[in-house]
């Protein structure tokens, strides 16, 4: 078994700030990639950003300048720091990860998702 519990999503007006966590736990032999998606209602859900196992990232256009996403690969956790939010960032926002069960043995997973909510 493999979760991933994310937390940090709340309440903010706009310009505030949001720090995210997500931690995976369970049989895991190592993790690879690890990422945030969002999905707002009626929307699809979109790549917000994503860290390899060797810190190389990609961030949507959307969200460049405005969030980091780092990791601690000792704790298997990701973290998401998003500044300068805006309404339009609103959604839910998902826990992405390639986890490793044994050496061959790869799987993808997802986090339960945690809202975050920007005011005007």
């Amino acid at each position: 078994q493999v979760q991933l519990v994310e937390s940090g999503g709340g309440l903010v007006q706009a310009g505030g700030s949001l720090r995210l966590s997500c931690t995976a736990s369970g049989s895991i032999f190592s993790v690879d990639a690890m990422g945030w998606y969002r999905q707002a209602p009626g929307k699809r859900r979109e790549l917000v950003a994503a860290i390899t196992g060797g810190h190389n990232t990609n961030y949507a256009d959307s969200v460049k300048g405005r969030f980091t996403i780092s990791r601690d690969n000792a704790k298997n956790t990701v973290y998401l720091q998003m500044n300068s939010l805006k309404p339009e960032d609103t959604a839910v926002y998902y826990c992405n990860a390639d986890i490793y069960r044994t050496t061959w043995w790869r799987d993808n997973y997802w986090g339960q998702g945690t809202q975050v909510t920007v005011s005007s």
